[in-house]
């Protein structure tokens, strides 16, 4: 399993939010640097987003979750163009389980397991 994982609801529709893009980013002393990028599922998740193999080292990481193509694509007006996620690891090989609950008008977020 991905080192980093996610999971997209969407709680208006109380379903998982389908189709939307999300890419990983490292951060370092030049900005931010992509690792990785997906789309979500039909279960609201991206399956192997890093290779299994992947240990992050300790430091920053942003996932960044473009909720516009999303919501335009759901006929909704959206607030929020996107919302990015950032998170400090601390190069243990834990699993770490980014959950995302969104709206239109709101979103939350947690760590998860």
């Amino acid at each position: 399993m991905s080192q980093i994982t996610t999971h997209v609801l969407d709680t208006t529709r109380g379903l998982p939010a389908q189709n939307l893009p999300i890419t990983l980013f490292a951060q370092s002393s030049d900005g931010w640097n992509e690792l990785a990028t997906g789309v979500t599922n039909a279960d609201g998740r991206i399956v192997g987003l890093l290779a299994d193999n992947v240990v992050l080292a300790a430091g920053v990481y942003r996932m960044h979750f473009a909720t516009k193509p999303y919501f335009e694509a759901n006929k909704e007006q959206g607030f929020y163009p996107y919302v990015d996620i950032v998170f400090e690891l601390d190069g243990s090989p834990s699993h770490y389980h980014i959950p995302l609950l969104l709206t239109a008008f709101g979103y939350s977020t947690y760590r998860g397991s």
